[in-house]
């Protein structure tokens, strides 16, 4: 695998190996063989380690099969993707409601599976969507990038916005729930809110519209704890419709709906906001 990064403007002034160690993250028994193999190129010339790297610089990254070995799955149907972005080393994709974002066994089938035989290469899971929740979901390209967008995720610095239906109206417009989650004592696909044991926990509320007795609302997480926003709104009893765990009422589909994903590319520094629609979650709304 051969990258060719065009060293943006606002990139930070540094040296190769902090930026191949600082910045890219790249493990150190991988820096160590680009550098015996002298596999790190800048204006197409070898280089220095310590050698600066500054705005306009092509830097060149070559990497073999024992650095990053190649990893199979079995490829899944590319026509069942909604792109929503891509470049050459990230996808966004809108998953359909039902559908795991990653299958539990080497065999099974799941969003993974389909984004990989779309791109024509294994994908990397950066985040995931519950099954039963649909919307923008975030994909690595190669094994380079993926620790840099996972350090991205947990530096917050990838916004993801919601969209739910739940039951009941709010005392205020907006709220902010930050109760500790931790697994369901007795049934091992639930979490609870758990203030002792439990991870931290932020999600942001935002009322959008009354529809009925239910309540249109904005979520925006912080953190991204397994269930968070379906435990922390059914916690504060405002269940999200049709949710099968915590709200286990009659509904076509769990009322929960990724909306938009924003992150700014670490490669090229440009900013990438992607909006995802769903005619099941805008059908279901008027209902």
């Amino acid at each position: 695998m051969k990258y060719t990064i065009l060293i943006p403007p606002a990139f930070p002034q540094a040296t190769v190996k902090e930026v191949l160690e600082d910045y890219f993250l790249i493990p150190r028994k991988i820096r160590h063989f680009l550098r015996t193999k002298k596999h790190v190129r800048v204006n197409g010339q070898p280089i220095n380690w310590q050698s600066r790297i500054s705005a306009g610089d092509l830097l060149e990254l070559t990497f073999d099969e024992e650095d990053y070995p190649e990893k199979s799955i079995p490829f899944g149907d590319a026509d069942l993707v909604d792109c929503l972005y891509q470049d050459q080393h990230l996808i966004i994709v809108n998953k359909p409601e039902g559908m795991k974002t990653h299958g539990n066994e080497p065999t099974e089938i799941a969003l993974l599976n389909h984004v990989s035989a779309f791109v024509g290469q294994t994908c990397y899971v950066v985040h995931r969507l519950d099954m039963e929740t649909s919307g923008a979901v975030l994909f690595a390209k190669n094994p380079f990038i993926l620790p840099i967008l996972n350090r991205l995720l947990e530096d917050k610095k990838i916004s993801r916005q919601y969209l739910a239906l739940c039951q009941g109206s709010f005392e205020s417009e907006k709220v902010t729930y930050r109760d500790k989650i931790g697994r369901h004592r007795h049934d091992r696909r639930k979490r609870v809110v758990d203030p002792r044991q439990g991870q931290r926990a932020t999600t942001h509320v935002q009322v959008l519209e009354k529809i009925g007795r239910n309540s249109l609302v904005q979520c925006r997480l912080e953190t991204g704890r397994t269930h968070q926003i379906r435990v922390h709104l059914s916690h504060h009893g405002h269940p999200i419709i049709g949710d099968p765990l915590y709200h286990p009422q009659n509904g076509s589909r769990l009322m929960l709906h990724a909306q938009k994903l924003s992150l700014v590319h670490p490669l090229t520094l440009e900013t990438i906001s992607v909006t995802a629609h769903s005619d099941s979650f805008e059908k279901n709304l008027k209902k």
